[in-house]
């Protein structure tokens, strides 16, 4: 809700109104309050804990505007759940990703809205009629990190596959910044199951260097805290971190309280809490005016192809 009302304020416009309850058996209701008639209308929802609730709330509240004859409908998601299971890893697996897609699309959804998606390919798990807008949150935390003072900064990506992500905010600091020297790390770390990391190895130089560490997600901060100590352990001066998505599942926020982070940034693409609030080393930026300038130019027929650079 905060977020909406945000994107509302820096368009120039109303929210909205609608109910979304409960009834006695849990069923979720949903009441449009507005009329929405050959209106083009835009529905902010991160599908973010609790997961199933927040999707289930999102495909019946595109029913029912697909069912009062909205015009178009646009699903704006600054976090996609079920993101990471997005191909299968073992026999008898679902790609939920794809199937949250479906869904979705049979529900009369015209086009979406996403911020830093898992992996860039549930773009395609949308059919041709359904554009995917992919927007790169990296771009607010490049505006956050290139006023700060930092010695020899050196960009780290916490895995192999992140290597892309963290080459683009390298270079967009050195572009927008004019930061020259940034260095580029990468952590190799080898898994033993879900959630737990076995072993951690510095690819890059990082001593007396102030290191950001960027990823798209932050959830158990596991992965996260044991990369810092990885860096401070090889000489590191500071270590930041940046991610778009803080889910701070279980042990999260207690676990970046006590590492060895300077600070982390993250965006609130999900809604915050207090335990967060409390958290000295976390930093939350807004997402807001990138969704609106998005929304923007979808509505104005603009090109968006200005927000990623």
């Amino acid at each position: 809700m905060s977020l909406a009302l945000e994107v509302t304020r820096h368009l120039g416009i109303g929210l909205g109104k609608a109910t979304v309850g409960r009834f006695a058996d849990g069923e979720v209701n949903v009441v449009i309050h507005e009329n929405v008639r050959g209106k083009d209308v835009y529905i902010v929802q991160p599908t973010g804990p609790p997961v199933n609730d927040n999707v289930m709330e999102l495909l019946l509240m595109v029913s029912t505007l697909r069912r009062a004859s909205a015009r178009r409908i646009t699903v704006v998601i600054p976090y996609y759940g079920y993101a990471r299971q997005d191909r299968k890893m073992q026999a008898r697996v679902p790609i939920s990703a794809a199937d949250v897609a479906r869904l979705m699309e049979s529900m009369g959804v015209d086009r979406v809205i996403a911020v830093d998606l898992h992996c860039g390919q549930i773009q395609g798990f949308f059919g041709p009629r359904v554009p995917v807008d992919n927007l790169d949150g990296g771009i607010v935390g490049l505006d956050y990190f290139g006023c700060k003072d930092l010695h020899s900064p050196v960009v780290v990506s916490p895995d192999a596959g992140g290597v892309y992500r963290a080459k683009k905010f390298k270079e967009g600091l050195e572009q927008k910044y004019d930061m020259q020297d940034l260095g580029l790390a990468m952590i190799v770390k080898q898994r033993a199951r879900a959630g737990s990391v076995d072993q951690m190895d510095l690819v890059g130089d990082v001593k007396d260097c102030d290191c950001i560490i960027v990823d798209d997600m932050i959830d158990t901060a596991g992965t996260l805290c044991k990369a810092a100590d990885v860096l401070v352990a090889n000489g590191a001066r500071r270590v930041f971190a940046f991610a778009s998505h803080g889910l701070l599942s279980g042990p999260g926020n207690d676990r970046i309280a006590n590492s060895k982070l300077e600070e982390v940034v993250i965006l609130n693409t999900i809604p915050t809490s207090p335990q967060r609030e409390a958290n000295d080393k976390l930093t939350q930026l807004s997402v807001a005016p990138l969704l609106a300038q998005a929304i923007f130019n979808i509505h104005a027929k603009k090109s968006i192809s200005a927000l990623f650079k």
